[in-house]
């Protein structure tokens, strides 16, 4: 027999005229998942229905040493149609993730992984991940040849800086056939740095003025499929300091923490020394006088 929740009241054991209500231990796990399921889709809710969604866009987190992780997310459509990678592209088809990989499987793409993928608007979306010793190498990683990367150190006196640039030039045009693209869709080229920015040229897509960088030290480059496809250049240039933000961070931490500790330091020896006086001088108060004789 299957045991259900009663929700109902039945009679308290030794107490006539009054009643209880029942609550089994199962009504309370499947009344505990409800919530939780409730709280995940009011999150989901409430998640910024302004967000840009992007078809394609490559995501670069630059260090000051050159270093990068390079962050592909894309549509299998767009893969096939800016990239021509060798993957099926009908809806109806799983994601082959060993198929991206091997399309990725160069020595100049650096270490590749590939997450688990997911549907958007009816298309298979995967999320591609590159890690490189040095950003300008990828420009030899077929699937992101389009770019060219540059990376120089600059130092002028006291003070240096890295200039960075990203040429984006035409893709590699394969045929992704029949795709339920409307004109909205939008490909991203975002740079997350690591200090202080001292110059970029990003534009906003929608009337070309000059743009701000987003939270967390984003520029992002903004272009339409349709113009992608086209081949419009795109050009990416920043400015900006060689000295990491969190290494300037670390640092007034330390400066701040060496500053703690010595006043610390100092208000304890104060203490201790106004101590000692005054049981040196309560010790000459107590002190026995000498007789005269």
């Amino acid at each position: 027999m299957k045991r259900r929740c009663l929700t109902g009241k039945a009679p308290a054991a030794g107490r006539r005229g009054r009643a209880q209500y029942i609550i089994g231990p199962m009504c309370v796990r499947r009344r505990l998942l409800a919530a939780i399921a409730g709280v995940a889709a009011l999150a989901a809710a409430c998640s910024n229905p302004l967000a840009r969604q992007y078809e394609y866009s490559e995501q670069l987190y630059l260090d000051v040493d050159g270093s990068a992780e390079l962050v592909i997310d894309s549509s299998i459509p767009a893969f096939v149609a800016f990239r021509n990678l060798p993957l099926d592209p009908s809806p109806d088809t799983p994601v082959d993730r060993d198929a991206v990989a091997r399309a990725f499987s160069h020595p100049d793409c650096g270490r590749v992984t590939v997450n688990r993928p997911w549907r958007r608007h009816g298309r298979r979306f995967v999320q591609v991940v590159l890690r490189q010793d040095d950003v300008r190498r990828f420009a030899g990683c077929p699937p992101v040849a389009w770019s060219s990367y540059s990376f120089e150190r600059r130092e002028d006196g006291e003070r240096a800086e890295i200039h960075y640039v990203q040429e984006v030039g035409p893709p590699d045009a394969g045929d992704p056939g029949p795709v339920n693209w409307t004109g909205e869709e939008v490909v991203g080229f975002k740079l997350h740095l690591p200090s202080r920015i001292l110059y970029h040229n990003v534009r906003r897509l929608e009337d070309g003025l000059p743009g701000n960088a987003e939270r967390g030290n984003i520029l992002a480059w903004e272009q339409w499929l349709e113009d992608r496809r086209a081949g419009t250049p795109i050009r990416m240039e920043v400015r900006m300091d060689a000295q990491s933000i969190l290494y300037r961070t670390l640092w007034l931490f330390a400066g701040a923490f060496a500053a703690a500790v010595l006043t610390l330091a100092s208000a304890t020896w104060f203490v201790l020394r106004r101590a000692r006086r005054r049981i040196a001088a309560s010790r000459q108060a107590v002190a026995p006088r000498p007789r005269s004789t």
